[in-house]
Parts: structure tokens; C-alpha cells; sequence
């Protein structure tokens, strides 16, 4: 498995390659921020044309994930859809394909600001889920710790082989993971954002998506 193992709140994590959360432990799979339909949520709303094959890129990605760590339990940090028009409009190749990949997992989707309410789709609907010690949710709340969110679509840049790259990353403190974007025209928010930077304490690390996995510590200016 591509993947960087680190321990938080004593929980032994992995974060892998691919932007998915893995806890062994409990055979979970977290993703973050898919944004499945955003070229139909973008032409309904009169912007420019994208490819529609955003979806299956994410989907496909998610069942390779998924394949490779045999989950028992997804658990889809919010805004899965880029909105709910979005998730109405899924064509219905691409609802089947998320109906094989609920089969025989428990599937949970955790309400975002883009999708705030229960989607017409098989799993579980939460505001957010506790799973001693952890607490997942779409937005980081500042007073939590143990935590796990999305949102932001952490992004920052490292050089690598002598050049400049800009990549999701995953940002980790004593307090809180926040999850990159697993969607495929998702953009991100660079860690020298001030809010990223509110949020995440001094010593924290980003762990930048890609293989390998690198870990750095958060960068927190340009």
C-alpha cells in the first residue's frame, strides 16, 4: 500500500497515496470532499464546459481504494456531491456503480455544505459520527480534539526532483486531521491560508499525497 502510517490520539492511521484515510483497525475508509457532478453543476449554472468523466475518475479511483484495503466501512466526509441538484442529476450508471460499492459495507455519508441534507442513495446520513476516539465531521470545529474533517482541500507545495509542485495534502496536529479533496476537479487551499493556519497548531505536519507519500512539516508561509 502506498501509504505514510502515523499515530494520532492513539490511533494507528494511514494516510494513503491517493488522498483516502485508512484505520486499519477498523477496516474504515475515510475520503473527504468528492464533488462527484461538478461539470453538470457548473453547465446548469451557465459556466464553462468541463468533461463530464469526473465522477468516474472518482469512483474508479475509490473502488481501487477500496479493492486494495478490502474496507468494511466508508465513511464520505462531506460534499460527496457538489450539490444536491448535482446528486439528482447522477446519471444512472454512475448511481449503480455506487450501489455495487455500498454492497456489503457499511456506508456513511456525513452531511458538507454542499450537501447538507439526506441523499436519495443507499447508507447512512449523519451530521457527523463518533468512533471512540475519533470524531469525523465535514468542518473542523476549533474547540474539538481527536478530530477528523475535510473542507478545506488542503494543497502545498514541495520541491521535488528540483522542481516546484503543488499537491493535496493531508494536515496533521495533536488536535485534528483535515482530509485533501478526493474529487477530481476539486480545487485546494494553500496551508499558508490564515484559515488553515488558525486551525493548525505550530508543530503540525502535511502529509503530500502522490507516490510516495512525503511528510513535511505544514508550511505556513510562501
Amino acid at each position: 500500500m502506498n501509504g505514510h502510517p502515523f499515530t494520532f490520539s492513539g490511533v494507528n492511521l494511514i494516510a494513503m497515496g491517493s488522498g483516502a484515510l485508512w484505520w486499519p483497525d477498523h477496516r474504515l475508509l475515510c475520503v473527504s470532499d468528492l464533488h462527484l457532478g461538478k461539470s453538470e453543476r457548473i453547465a446548469r449554472r451557465g459556466g464553462g464546459a468541463l468533461p463530464p468523466y469526473e465522477t468516474r475518475d472518482t469512483l474508479g479511483r475509490l473502488a481501487d481504494d477500496l479493492e486494495q484495503c478490502a474496507a468494511e466501512t466508508v465513511v464520505c466526509l462531506g460534499d460527496s456531491f457538489d450539490d444536491l441538484g448535482a446528486a439528482l442529476a447522477l446519471p444512472e450508471d454512475e448511481r449503480l456503480w455506487i450501489t455495487r460499492l455500498q454492497a456489503v459495507r457499511k456506508w456513511i455519508w456525513i452531511e458538507g455544505n454542499h450537501d447538507p441534507g439526506p441523499l436519495e442513495l443507499g447508507g447512512s446520513h449523519m451530521a457527523a459520527l463518533s468512533l471512540s476516539p475519533l470524531t469525523f465531521r465535514h468542518i473542523a470545529c476549533p474547540t474539538t480534539r481527536a478530530e477528523v474533517s475535510g473542507h478545506y482541500h488542503p494543497k502545498v507545495q514541495l520541491r521535488l526532483r528540483g522542481r516546484t509542485v503543488s499537491r493535496p495534502a493531508f494536515l496533521v496536529d495533536q488536535n485534528r486531521v483535515i482530509l485533501p479533496a478526493y474529487g477530481t476537479y476539486t480545487g485546494g487551499l494553500r496551508s499558508t491560508a490564515p484559515a488553515l493556519l488558525d486551525l493548525m497548531q505550530p508543530q503540525a505536519i502535511a502529509l503530500v499525497t502522490g507516490d510516495p507519500v512525503h511528510a513535511v512539516p505544514m508550511p505556513r508561509s510562501a
